[in-house]
């Protein structure tokens, strides 16, 4: 069982994630940010991923820091978990619409970070979030988990869609990544021979 637990404090937000590659889609957030939990909750249970993640930040002031330490820690919660990424897939990809929205997201495991966001989110707020803070959230976690990440929103009119497209083609795209491919056992998929750094 891929399972672990990181905890990050700092003077602006304490954070503890557990987090099983190998789970059925549970999880229990409290970050006190309810729309970004909705979105988490797509990743765990497309991703077939057990989150848990209790966070309490500067929410008096907004929801930047809790929203980015969340994806930092998230993302070196996922680096420890998937360890040294022998006999995985590496790759996974993902298109996934919700009415007339539609996102894709493919993903590599490459040990590198990098992140290429590509969404034109058609209002600022959904609710009470502010849609400029997923992009803090994925640059913490593609950061700290170490791979690249590109999400392209292709199409959509409601951005409440637009962003569980994203969220659910990530869950999808990460757990194709992640998943053991028989034909590759005990092999690291790489000519280098690592994919640490």
């Amino acid at each position: 069982m891929r399972q672990v637990t990181v905890t990050r404090n700092t003077l602006e937000t304490q954070i503890t994630i557990t987090l099983n590659l190998d789970g059925t889609g549970v999880s229990k957030f409290d970050t006190g940010v309810p729309f970004f939990e909705h979105m988490l909750d797509q990743v765990a249970r497309h991703g077939l991923f057990d989150i848990e993640i209790k966070a309490v930040g500067d929410l008096h002031i907004d929801a930047h820091h809790t929203v980015e330490d969340v994806g930092i820690t998230l993302g070196q919660a996922f680096a420890k978990a998937v360890g040294d990424k022998k006999g995985i897939v590496r790759y996974g990809h993902s298109y996934v619409p919700l009415d007339e929205a539609l996102s894709r997201v493919v993903v590599d495991l490459s040990g590198r970070p990098c992140l290429e966001y590509d969404c034109e989110y058609t209002r600022a707020m959904i609710g009470g979030f502010d849609v400029d803070l997923f992009g803090e959230f994925f640059r913490g976690f593609v950061n700290h988990a170490a791979i690249s990440l590109h999400i392209d929103n292709l199409k959509g009119k409601n951005a409440h869609h637009q962003a569980e497209t994203i969220f659910k083609a990530l869950g999808r795209a990460l757990r194709m990544a992640v998943e053991f491919d028989p034909r590759m056992a005990g092999i690291t998929p790489s000519t280098k021979g690592t994919l640490v750094g």
